[in-house]
């Protein structure tokens, strides 16, 4: 898949292509319908599938210090829409003079001048251009005029877990931040990853016999709710059983928020300075602080007990 930072990095004899465009944080199972679409019209037509998104998240620029959790560095949302087979991911950058441009004047600079649409595949909410003024309905009508089809892909909606309402990341979001990771994973078709580098925490984990891989966390990722939960550590490709911990550490009247998966079964890593990848699986329990070391060792120990059984009755 090419990947291309500005619409200045597109060849120069970039043919016709079929163009899906939005902020596809986390490629939840709505956005992985509409690439899907754009994927499929694209392999009917000869011609390349492209997606267009953003950096940064458009709210952090038109509404500074609004920036959302994001489900999906843009590193991973690349390896997931290469996993769809998109042929070309265009990232955007999204300044304040780019968040003025009229919908009309997107249309031409982007779609028609450099990407050379020959369809655009969008859910039926999408907007677009100064003020989000465009719609679904006023991109049709241009492509009219410079010769593009519009498709709408209506999102299919989610079970229990979103009651009806359709996929969306903001939904999943709420779920991520309420701890409902189970949840979440039903919209995005996988388990919530965190990210990011090992580093040395207290190390109270060692101490106590359970030593933990603390991640410093990407800016801006969205973390579950404090508690403690089963999943897999990824390091190097390989994917570890995993109890995590989210929280501040309240036995030691910590403060600061961490992210810390311990290895079941595995002894002797040395993971400082690695970058890592956390899948969080289901919920345990919700953070706590007990009367004594030897109570929080006795809890330690039931919650990796759980974590084994959910990852083994997950089939992992």
């Amino acid at each position: 898949m090419q990947r291309w930072r500005g619409l200045e990095d597109i060849p120069q004899d970039w043919g016709r292509s079929v163009v899906t465009i939005g902020s596809y944080d986390g490629v939840h199972r709505g956005h992985q319908l509409i690439i899907g679409r754009a994927v499929e019209r694209a392999r009917e037509l000869g011609v390349p599938a492209v997606v267009v998104t953003f950096d940064p998240h458009p709210s952090e620029v038109v509404r500074p210090g609004s920036h959302p959790p994001l489900l999906a560095p843009h590193h991973r949302r690349a390896e997931l829409m290469a996993g769809l087979g998109v042929d070309a991911l265009l990232i955007l950058p999204f300044t304040s003079e780019f968040s003025k441009l009229s919908p009309a004047d997107f249309v031409v600079k982007v779609l028609v001048d450099k990407l050379h649409a020959r369809v655009v595949v969008e859910g039926p909410n999408f907007r677009f251009g100064h003020k989000a003024a465009g719609n679904v309905d006023f991109l049709a009508e241009l492509g009219r005029t410079y010769d593009y089809e519009v498709d709408v892909i209506d999102l299919y909606v989610t079970g229990e877990a979103g009651a009806g309402q359709p996929f969306s990341s903001t939904l999943t979001r709420r779920l991520v931040a309420e701890g409902d990771v189970t949840g979440a994973a039903e919209i995005l078709g996988r388990p919530h990853r965190v990210e990011g580098v090992v580093v040395r925490g207290a190390q109270r984990g060692r101490e106590l016999g359970f030593p933990t891989a603390n991640v410093e966390t990407l800016p801006h990722t969205a973390i579950p709710a404090d508690g403690v939960y089963a999943g897999w550590l990824h390091v190097e490709g390989e994917a570890m059983p995993a109890a995590i911990s989210v929280g501040t550490n309240p036995q030691f009247d910590g403060t600061e928020r961490t992210v810390e998966a311990y290895a079941i079964d595995r002894v002797g890593l040395d993971l400082y300075g690695l970058h890592v990848a956390v899948d969080f699986l289901a919920f345990v329990r919700g953070q706590a602080k007990f009367d004594s070391i030897e109570a929080l060792l006795v809890a330690i120990a039931d919650d990796v007990k759980k974590a084994r059984e959910l990852i083994s009755g997950a089939g992992a």
